[in-house]
């Protein structure tokens, strides 16, 4: 089948002096919930749309937690998460980093896991996490549905930077959280609405093309990635490699001048963001300073030929 027609509309005519489904545009749209719905069936929840990947996490923090309340976020983690729970500290939102391959601390309402996580590509003890008392979300957005659906490993929350892999052509910002309990979807939809933290039809719309195609880039990203890491890992200049077994996203630590490295590239972009169908390559450590190590690389997998691709990679390593 087709994608459905993009409908952009921002008003809907009210059916027998009453509103219908749809009515205003910040309350739902018919492209959004066709992709809600596709994502869904895919995680295994009910799916919501968020403007962006952050507009997803702030829906979450500000709409299930209150002033007091604390949360486990999985250290090394991708640095905005933390970063924007920062923020929240003078509205009496709390924080707690933790190694997300033990139990999560007591004392807290929110356990907040990563999938892999970003660069460190680690994972979770979900058993651990599901045995906690809070509410358990994991930011799944490196390991899409092909490779991960956490709520069948006991978390209540799933989390996508749409914008990444789910998109997969780096052309549409938008985020998803998935939910086990269709009564705090609900809480979630009301706070979308009142915030107004909503994704509009046209990415919606990329959304559902982007998942057409998840399943077959996922797989070959994965395919190359794992060849990429077997031959970083015998490179000399290469001193360590971290990659979860899956997914086209991996980091590196080069023995040697790591901007050098990543402006000689050609093939690969050196740009920020990852997922998409072109590869992009960054030092991390311009972004996050001294949370990684500094002549650390972060690599997402394009759809690029192998060969190619390490023929880049060889060419930019240091002699």
């Amino acid at each position: 089948m087709g994608l459905p027609p993009v409908d952009r509309s921002t008003l809907w005519p009210y059916e027998d002096g009453e509103p219908g489904e749809f009515y205003y545009q910040r309350y739902g749209h018919p492209t959004g919930a066709a992709a809600e719905k596709a994502l869904g069936e895919l995680d295994g929840g009910t799916a919501l749309l968020f403007s962006s990947g952050t507009g997803a996490s702030t829906s979450v923090v500000l709409g299930l937690l209150g002033p007091g309340d604390k949360i486990a976020v999985a250290e090394g983690c991708y640095f905005g998460t933390p970063t924007m729970f920062g923020v929240f500290e003078r509205w009496g939102l709390e924080y707690v980093e933790f190694d997300q391959t033990g139990p999560p601390p007591d004392g807290v309402q929110l356990v907040w896991l990563e999938a892999p996580s970003n660069p460190f590509l680690t994972m979770p003890d979900f058993e651990a996490a599901a045995a906690h008392p809070a509410p358990v979300l994991v930011d799944a957005t490196a390991a899409t549905p092909v490779n991960l659906r956490p709520l069948e490993h006991g978390a209540d929350l799933v989390l996508h930077s749409a914008t990444k892999y789910l998109g997969g052509h780096s052309d549409v910002l938008l985020g998803a959280v998935v939910c086990r309990d269709p009564a705090t979807a609900e809480r979630l939809r009301e706070f979308r609405t009142r915030t107004g933290i909503v994704a509009a039809p046209d990415p919606a719309y990329l959304l559902l093309r982007g998942l057409k195609t998840l399943d077959l880039r996922v797989q070959r990203q994965t395919e190359t990635a794992t060849e990429i890491v077997r031959r970083l890992e015998g490179h000399p200049k290469v001193e360590r490699v971290r990659y979860p077994g899956f997914g086209g996203l991996l980091s590196f630590d080069v023995d040697g001048d790591v901007r050098e490295v990543e402006k000689s590239t050609r093939l690969i972009r050196n740009a920020t963001s990852l997922g998409g169908v072109e590869s992009t390559m960054e030092s991390r450590h311009r972004w996050e300073g001294d949370r990684v190590p500094e002549n650390l690389l972060r690599l997402s997998v394009g759809l690029e030929d192998v060969d190619a691709l390490w023929t880049d990679l060889e060419r930019a390593l240091p002699g």
